[in-house]
């Protein structure tokens, strides 16, 4: 075919591309210019400097070699002289390119196949710039599509526009698909990568359901009701947290839908997932126990520090509390956030019990008192000597039994016993090379030092608590895998919380000089000023105006 073949059948092959291809029409041009250049590279030499323009009108092609204008022509293939550049163009300077129109060319069968994937491979890579374009903005939609095959329990399914991937693990299980199948699912991740854009699908993602929810109930999409957490057992039982914007309208009831046809609509997507729809809950407290339905809660002991809330249930209510393999626990944990523990009334009883033994036996042992008198003070809701020691005397002489004798020879103990314990600390403090200008910082105490020396993260003296931040002294949750890990820190244990051990690594700081109370407390900055001075030779007073920015 020659350089000025049938324009007509060119301008036709390019639209018929851009079409099937939905890339625009110009990519195509350009790709068979470039197609054209590399041609007229292999007849005239690789070094030579071919430009082809197609025009995107008439088809036009205009094959020119490119030549650089220089002083002295080392190279007559690819540079011009001055003189002869400026008698084809006046304007003509050192650095320029000048063209040269070259005669039509016959393609042979090898530049012909050449040319060919030439405009193949530019051709793939605009359809795959456009598909990546398309998706990368529509993660987080629910797409459908047709299954085209199914490869190692993968499923490649065809989006019309492109192909998408359900890897196996994002299918629900004992969900089995054939050629031709619809299938609907939620675009979690697109990716561009070496063999162009991937297009990863789920159906077992969270999200997935939230989003059916959102088809289902108009008051979801209209953001009249949202939804705040989802939890999902894949193929088996499903939680989600839901609340209303208006008064009016009862959430659970909106999604739950006329016997049921709203909530049946996505079971039936999720090839008969049970749903669990729950009130959402700003308190913690409340929300964990409507998240633990249809279980009956008869009390809940929070650990917010911890994130953990413990979870007390009649006997009878213990094996629907956890659920099947521990799933209802589990699913209520992700919904919430908490770490569950579940106990029956039974078990708390018992471990109030031993708690009461504990503190009876250790008010026995450090104030050196009959059983009688430690659970006494147990049973009063004493837990510990520094309780004793520093309360009001004449709560100590309320207690049925005591009088204000009996009450403050108890405290004089009971401080006995706390100033031995806190020599003995002091010490062990000193042995394990704990500074004393760790005391400058407020709330620290004995027990904590001796805690730092004895920790692994080397923390003994002020600068080095200087240089710790909370994780480190109170610890942190990590959720993973959809499980919450705890990490202990070196002060566990010492019930601080964050705010508090916030405010005592600044005071460590202030104390270590590494800031000041400059740092803490920036001045606001002043007014810029902008200053005018009028003439001071008119025959008027000098003024010098000051106007705030």
């Amino acid at each position: 075919m020659a350089v000025s073949a049938n324009r007509l059948e060119l301008m036709q092959i390019a639209d018929a591309v851009a079409r099937e291809k939905s890339i625009d029409k110009q990519i195509v041009l350009d790709a068979m210019a470039d197609a054209i250049e590399k041609a007229a590279k292999a007849r005239y030499g690789l070094e030579t400097n071919i430009r082809a323009q197609i025009n995107d009108k008439t088809g036009e092609i205009k094959l020119q070699r490119l030549l650089e204008v220089v002083d002295t022509v080392e190279d007559y293939d690819t540079q011009i002289a001055l003189p002869d550049a400026k008698a084809k163009n006046e304007e003509a300077k050192i650095g320029d390119h000048i063209g040269e129109l070259l005669p039509p060319m016959d393609f042979g069968r090898i530049a012909a196949q050449s040319a060919k994937q030439v405009i193949v491979q530019k051709v793939r890579d605009a359809e795959r710039d456009r598909q990546f374009d398309e998706f990368k903005d529509r993660v987080g939609e629910i797409i459908n599509g047709t299954v085209k095959r199914v490869e190692y329990g993968n499923v490649i399914v065809d989006l019309g526009r492109g192909e998408a991937i359900i890897r196996r693990d994002e299918l629900i299980p004992r969900e089995l698909y054939k050629y031709g199948d619809r299938v609907r699912a939620y675009i979690y991740d697109v990716r561009r990568e070496q063999r162009g854009p991937q297009i990863f699908l789920s159906r077992t993602h969270p999200q997935f359901m939230a989003k059916l929810f959102q088809m289902e109930v108009p008051e979801i999409y209209d953001g009249v009701i949202e939804i705040r957490s989802v939890a999902r057992d894949p193929g088996s039982r499903a939680k989600i947290a839901v609340i209303s914007n208006d008064s009016g309208i009862d959430p659970v009831g909106a999604c739950v839908g006329m016997r049921g046809s709203r909530v049946q609509a996505v079971v039936g997507e999720l090839q008969g997932e049970k749903i669990d729809i729950i009130p959402w809950n700003q308190e913690a407290a409340g929300f964990i126990v409507n998240a633990l339905q249809p279980a009956e809660v008869a009390k809940v002991v929070l650990d917010e520090d911890k994130q953990r809330i413990e979870v007390v249930v009649p006997d009878e209510q213990l094996s629907l509390a956890i659920g099947r393999r521990g799933q209802n626990v589990r699913l209520a944990s992700q919904l919430t956030g908490w770490d569950i523990d579940i106990l029956t009334e039974e078990e708390e009883s018992g471990r109030r019990q031993e708690e009461f033994n504990a503190n009876t036996s250790s008010f026995v042992e450090a104030l050196d008192v009959d059983e009688m008198v430690g659970q006494l003070l147990a049973s009063e809701g004493f837990t510990d000597l520094e309780e004793v020691a520093y309360v009001e005397i004449d709560e100590l002489a309320m207690i049925e039994g005591f009088d204000d004798e009996t009450a403050q020879e108890l405290q004089t103990r009971a401080r006995e016993y706390l100033e031995k314990k806190e020599t003995e600390l002091d010490e062990e403090r000193k042995a394990l090379g704990v500074t004393d200008d760790l005391r400058q910082v407020p709330g620290i105490t004995t027990p904590m030092m001796v805690a730092l020396g004895k920790s692994d993260e080397d923390i003994k003296s002020l600068e080095d608590f200087a240089g710790t931040i909370a994780d480190d002294l109170i610890g942190y949750n990590e959720r993973k895998d959809g499980q919450l890990i705890r990490h202990e820190g070196v002060l566990t244990g010492f019930e601080i919380s964050r705010a508090q051990a916030d405010e005592m690594i600044i005071a460590a700081r202030l104390a270590a000089g590494w800031i000041t109370e400059e740092d803490l407390n920036p001045p606001e900055p002043e007014p810029e000023v902008e200053v005018e001075e009028v003439d001071p030779r008119a025959n008027v007073v000098n003024v010098i105006e000051a106007t705030t920015v």
